[in-house]
């Protein structure tokens, strides 16, 4: 998921906090949901980065016959 914040150089206070509002409630929920998608995939990275591609890529090629 993803969120965008409309003239987010209004959206700061002096501190570098964002105000709330509806954007910081969408940031916050988009927060909530990278962490819950990451408690779910951890360990499992070897899984997700097995491309096909890269596979065939690294395999040795076979000898060409004549």
């Amino acid at each position: 998921n993803q969120s965008s914040v409309a003239r987010a150089y209004e959206q700061f206070d002096e501190a570098g906090r964002m105000l709330p509002s509806a954007y910081y409630d969408r940031v916050v929920d988009v927060m909530e949901e990278l962490l819950r998608f990451t408690l779910l995939l951890r360990d499992r990275s070897a899984y997700l980065v097995d491309r096909y591609s890269e596979r065939k890529a690294a395999a040795p090629h076979p000898v060409d016959r004549l």
